[in-house]
């Protein structure tokens, strides 16, 4: 079920920067292999996903902690890519 309130449109908005952000650190990753790139783009596209089924479901009390749960996730492999780069050296 589509919401009808305008926080839908920045909801999409974000969607999108965050896809085109994975397919930045995707490119990045095809010409270094760098696995510090691999992180990231594995992050922004959970970060996609989330803000994408934000933006396209009514959010109850019940799910609501799912995607928090996500952005978790998000943050966790970010910090776990600047880890394992500043490990290697």
């Amino acid at each position: 079920m589509m919401t009808n309130n305008l926080s839908t449109v920045p909801a999409g908005a974000v969607a999108m920067g965050s896809f085109a952000t994975t397919l930045l650190f995707v490119r990045f990753w095809r010409r270094t292999s760098d696995v510090f790139f691999l992180l990231f783009a594995f992050a922004f596209t959970i970060d996609t996903v989330s803000r994408t089924a934000l933006g396209l479901t009514h959010v109850s009390n019940e799910v609501e902690p799912v995607f928090y749960l996500l952005r978790l996730a998000v943050f966790a492999l970010i910090i776990a890519a600047i880890t394992v780069k500043n490990r290697s050296r």
